[in-house]
């Protein structure tokens, strides 16, 4: 018999989580707007002064797409991870798997709703990014292209985190002491032609680069890499997300012990 697709069980679950986010929403909203304001006080006061463009674009604006691809990276990740782990601890985990819903349709609603918190989130921060510098998107597209892969791939990425974590420490470490970090040395406030050629070149071992160039060219048309070397990036590491959160419900990897 064809099993047909249980939207009801889809839904139940994306609603539980977006409704988590409302109950949160001074932490899912105000604080990442709240940061996102002091980076431009301070970014703008302390380096907008000395430095005006960026390969002829204003160091306020230029800056737009990596802090929104920032707090995507972190939001997204902090969102799913969260999301798959508390069940996890609380055990209600066991209730979701023996439910008649696919591995597939959990993963889908999990996933969906962190990357729709997420996205929310970076479309906020343009709005508030348009109080300080004026926004000009010419791939308006391919900005919402980048966007939502991005928010999906991620949300996907911490929706692995959450299942591997043994402990809420385990659920900061990865986003903390490795994203974040790659995220700042991955061209967020800088255009990596910059940097001397050797550090070029150990930047485009950053794979966050590519992301963050892609969807910065959304907005300016520039980029440090090629569009389509930035799409074919984004969609290699969505794959690879997918490959593993297939692993993961085919071996039952920290799920069912």
């Amino acid at each position: 018999m064809t099993q047909h697709f249980n939207l009801r069980g889809v839904w139940a679950i994306y609603r539980f989580e977006m409704a988590r986010a409302l109950r949160t929403l001074l932490q899912s909203l105000v604080t990442p707007v709240i940061t996102t304001s002091l980076y431009f006080v301070v970014f703008g006061a302390a380096i907008g002064s000395r430095m005006e463009t960026v390969e002829g674009i204003p160091y306020g604006a230029f800056i737009v797409p990596g802090l929104i691809m920032l707090s995507l990276f972190t939001q997204s990740i902090s969102n799913a991870s969260f999301g798959i782990y508390f069940p996890k601890f609380v055990g209600t985990i066991y209730e979701i798997l023996s439910a008649p819903i696919s591995h597939l349709e959990i993963v889908l609603a999990y996933v969906g709703a962190a990357a729709t918190k997420s996205i929310v989130l970076g479309l906020v921060i343009l709005a508030t990014a348009a109080f300080f510098v004026p926004i000009e998107i010419r791939h308006p597209g391919w900005m919402v292209l980048f966007l939502v892969l991005t928010a999906a791939t991620f949300s996907l990425f911490g929706f692995i985190i959450g299942i591997w974590a043994k402990g809420f420490e385990q659920l900061q470490f990865i986003p903390m002491l490795v994203v974040t970090p790659l995220a700042f040395l991955g061209g967020a406030f800088y255009s990596i032609d910059m940097l001397p050629p050797a550090w070029r070149a150990v930047s485009l071992l950053n794979p966050i680069v590519y992301l963050i160039s892609g969807f910065r060219w959304s907005f300016f048309g520039t980029a440090d890499v090629a569009i389509e070397v930035s799409l074919a990036a984004t969609l290699g590491f969505l794959f690879i997300c997918l490959a593993i959160t297939a692993w993961i419900f085919r071996t039952g990897y920290r799920l069912k012990n």
